[in-house]
């Protein structure tokens, strides 16, 4: 009886090392999912919105605010969501900044200048842009020039048909300035929320179905991960690739005909000013949530953060420069802050395991030395 009680008491012993270890796997997946190399943003974006609204009170905690900001970066959201694509299969669109400015003027020429009707003027435009995406594909993927080399180059060809289009003008008139055309971005949907709000968080969702539901894109998060190993497993990269560069720039002529509608007009250099916040909300947004992986969520919300502390300067009075440099400061700080958490993240689990290599190994020589005597 005692060597029965003995034998359960053995039995159950490791039960519950077992069940401390599975506890504490759960806080450290609890941890990991909470720490700032996850949700940095997310901690940036609290102590933003505290920040004004301490030192703004009567304007920046208010739904009209909170507004303006979603409106006032939804065409920012939507070139920065155009990058995911590309990037998560591992190359670059650098022209995107101009096949928005092209398909803005060509939208506001075709309107304008040939009188041509609306939805045909912005079936066209969204059609320059898949042009224009299996252009940049073709280079890239066929002839098999550096991305970032060819799409720069690209983009300088779109920036001088910009200039041999509009020649340096605005292209306006009424056909644009029509409630018809102007209310495509403008219109209020929800509590405020314009149109062009609504199609950015619908192409968030879409690109969020898109990596996380659908075969295609998972594979695509393979081949920015290592082309090489996932080419070897049968996936095919090039296609994929040809695919995110397509997607980039269609979804780069939406944001086009979008920001026609706001303003109402065809500007030469409306795009070029957007390509660098693009890609720094994007890679802001890779840290978050998905651990180093191009994501729409952590993208959305990077824009929504350097949006939201922008409007803030605003509103308490801030110089212009202050803008610039609270995107630089965001940025490095939140990269830098990501980048430690996970050489941390790294250092612990070394460390771990270190320990239960010596446990290992501990345990098995008290074993030896008991079967020994």
């Amino acid at each position: 009886m005692n060597s029965d009680v003995v034998a359960d008491r053995d039995e159950a012993a490791p039960a519950v090392s077992g069940g401390g270890e599975e506890s504490g796997d759960r806080f450290a997946r609890l941890r990991q999912q909470l720490g700032f190399g996850n949700i940095g943003a997310v901690y940036i974006f609290a102590v933003v919105v505290i920040v004004f609204s301490i030192w703004a009170p009567d304007t920046f905690p208010t739904w009209t605010t909170a507004k303006t900001v979603i409106n006032q970066n939804a065409v920012a959201g939507i070139i920065a969501l155009s990058l995911v694509v590309p990037l998560s299969a591992g190359v670059f669109d650098l022209s995107i900044g101009a096949v928005m400015g092209l398909t803005s003027l060509f939208c506001a020429w075709l309107m304008v200048k040939h009188g041509v009707g609306l939805a045909p003027a912005i079936a066209l435009t969204i059609l320059l842009g898949v042009f224009l995406g299996i252009v940049n594909a073709t280079l890239v993927v066929v002839v098999g020039i550096e991305s970032f080399i060819a799409t720069l180059a690209t983009g300088s060809l779109m920036t001088a048909a910009i200039a041999l289009i509009a020649k340096y003008e605005s292209i306006t008139g009424p056909a644009l300035s029509a409630h018809s055309f102007s209310n495509i971005a403008t219109t209020s949907v929800i509590a405020g929320i314009s149109s062009a709000a609504v199609i950015m968080f619908a192409v968030s969702i879409a690109l969020w179905v898109f990596q996380e539901r659908t075969a295609a894109g998972r594979r695509m998060l393979a081949t920015g991960f290592n082309a090489a190993a996932a080419r070897l497993t049968g996936v095919r990269t090039n296609r994929l690739q040809f695919v995110g560069l397509m997607i980039s720039a269609t979804v780069a002529a939406i944001a086009g005909v979008l920001i026609t509608s706001t303003l109402q007009a065809g500007q030469p250099e409306v795009g070029q000013p957007y390509l660098l916040g693009a890609f720094a909300a994007v890679f802001l947004g890779a840290t978050q949530f998905k651990g180093g992986r191009f994501n729409a969520w952590g993208t959305l919300l990077a824009v929504l953060v350097l949006g939201t502390g922008t409007a803030g300067l605003v509103l308490v009075g801030a110089e212009p420069w202050a803008a610039e440099m609270f995107v630089g400061v965001v940025l490095l700080g939140s990269l830098g802050l990501a980048a430690y958490e996970r050489a941390r993240g790294t250092r612990r689990l070394v460390s771990q395991s270190r320990r239960r290599n010596r446990k290992r190994a501990a345990e098995k020589s008290a074993a030896e030395g008991g079967a020994t005597a």
